[in-house]
């Protein structure tokens, strides 16, 4: 049996994991405003390689993730590069909530006490996740934040910026190898909301257009065009 589209809906306070195939196009929804989706990469077939954030961060001279940016590997390859964008800023730099932020924030809940109103932090989400391939905290990676923005107040401390998400508001990432992708809904470390945000966000799966000369993710830096060339050798005789 195969499909040509899939889609499910990631509840808030929730993790999930799937392996995603080189030619996939996975678009996410924020289906009531405020979300924030924690994600990893990792090379289903070789577990050491995974995303690394100053890489993306540095070789395309940003701070902020948008249109046009590609999501590296440390093997200097792309797991993925942004096809659409609806919000223009998507941080990587944060990394996740744990469980003595969210108890002193929200309280501390957990699921065998209080079910799908329990207060899951997006690192031990991860570490969920992880256990299910052989991986573990030592092979936590600095991950993204989708849907957040954050800014920089007078004193130089970040901020989460509030309501930068609407509902309805969506990213596509066309996938470039075969991609392990583990992500949570778990809140963004920064969140000061008053009550503990269960944030649900939609996943689509569907075949994404095939990358061509002119394609805009590929040549919106330099440094991408190699990312892509490194894609290719890698896959060379596959």
């Amino acid at each position: 049996m195969s499909i040509t589209h899939y889609s499910t809906e990631i509840p808030g306070a929730s993790h999930w994991s799937l392996r995603v195939r080189a030619g996939t196009l996975m678009r996410l929804t924020d289906l009531t405003g405020g979300a924030n989706v924690g994600m990893l990469f990792y090379n289903p077939d070789n577990l050491l390689e995974r995303y690394n954030a100053p890489d993306t961060l540095k070789g395309q001279h940003t701070f902020k993730l948008t249109l046009g940016n590609c999501l590296y590997s440390d093997m200097g390859r792309v797991f993925a590069s942004i096809v659409e964008d609806q919000l223009g800023w998507h941080e990587t730099v944060c990394g996740n909530s744990n469980a003595a932020q969210v108890a002193e924030r929200w309280g501390a809940r957990d699921y065998q006490s209080d079910r799908n109103e329990w207060h899951q932090n997006g690192y031990d989400a991860f570490l969920v996740e992880l256990a299910k391939y052989g991986l573990g905290r030592a092979d936590m990676a600095a991950n993204l934040n989708l849907f957040s923005k954050v800014a920089t107040d007078e004193a130089g401390n970040l901020q989460l910026v509030e309501g930068h998400s609407a509902a309805g508001s969506q990213i596509a990432l066309r996938f470039a190898m075969d991609t392990l992708v583990l992500l949570h809904t778990c809140p963004h470390p920064l969140n000061q909301a008053k009550s503990y945000p269960y944030t649900p966000v939609q996943v689509d799966l569907s075949q994404a257009a095939p990358v061509d000369d002119d394609d805009y993710c590929r040549n919106f830096r330099p440094e991408n065009q190699r990312g892509f060339m490194n894609n290719a050798l890698y896959h060379l005789g596959k």
